[in-house]
């Protein structure tokens, strides 16, 4: 039997720590809600702000897929595994319309910071949950053009095959992510397999999926749905998980 539940944004957690501002639409550090622990695999959606010339320490991970999706600014990222340092062929900077993708296997330790002296990053940070534990660290980024995105869903993030496919990040998890940029009348539909989980996040701008008005940091979970159908956008911008039960 099919389910649909709104989150509206307002529902989400929230914390202020002068130099970072995070909204959390999972239990994550302080915030916990026992109804709000993730959705399939899916474990962390945070909406992070952090503030000039300041950031993460060099903190660590372990079995969890790290995608980082910056949405203005610039998110400077350095690693364990040599991701960031000077003359590294990963520079580790991340900037609009990249998807970084850190699987953290057996352990990594990484920081991230934003150098800017007058500009603030916001970025998403999501943590999906690996259906393989113990793998070794690796490290991804990509650029995903406006082009890709505009009108329709392109595809990020997905298991190996289909992540080269698709010139998507490569996670070791049963789940896909889509972005997509919806505005007038631009529409999308989205078949889900049987049985399949889905999650949709309004990054921002107000958008409809499947008759449901969303408007920015409002997100929809849904259950055995055959389809997604996005229309109405005004300046949209949306991330679509579609996650094994």
């Amino acid at each position: 039997m099919s389910q649909t539940q709104l989150i509206r944004s307002c529902d989400r957690g929230y914390a202020d720590h002068g130099w970072l501002k995070s909204f959390h639409s999972f239990s994550f550090a302080d915030y916990y809600d026992p109804s709000r622990m993730g959705f399939g695999a899916l474990r962390v959606i945070n909406e992070d702000r952090i503030a000039p010339g300041t950031g993460f320490g060099t903190h660590g991970h372990r079995d969890m897929e790290i995608i980082s999706y910056v949405l203005d600014g610039e998110l400077a990222h350095r690693d364990s595994m040599g991701n960031g340092d000077a003359g590294a062929a990963n520079a580790g900077v991340i900037r609009p319309g990249d998807v970084q993708r850190m699987s953290a296997g057996t352990g990594v330790l990484h920081s991230e910071f934003n150098h800017a002296k007058d500009r603030a990053t916001h970025f998403l940070q999501i943590w999906i949950q690996p259906n393989q534990r113990g793998v070794a660290p690796g490290y991804e980024q990509k650029h995903i053009e406006v082009q890709r995105k505009r009108g329709r869903l392109a595809l990020i993030a997905a298991p190996a095959g289909e992540a080269s496919a698709a010139d998507a990040v490569m996670i070791h998890a049963n789940a896909r992510v889509y972005a997509g940029l919806f505005d007038g009348a631009e529409t999308e539909t989205l078949p889900l397999p049987a049985g399949r989980l889905a999650y949709v996040h309004l990054i921002r701008g107000k958008l409809s999926v499947n008759g449901q008005r969303l408007a920015s940091g409002d997100a929809l979970q849904l259950q055995d749905v055959a389809q997604l159908q996005l229309a109405e956008g005004e300046d949209a911008e949306v991330l679509v998980f579609d996650l094994a039960p």
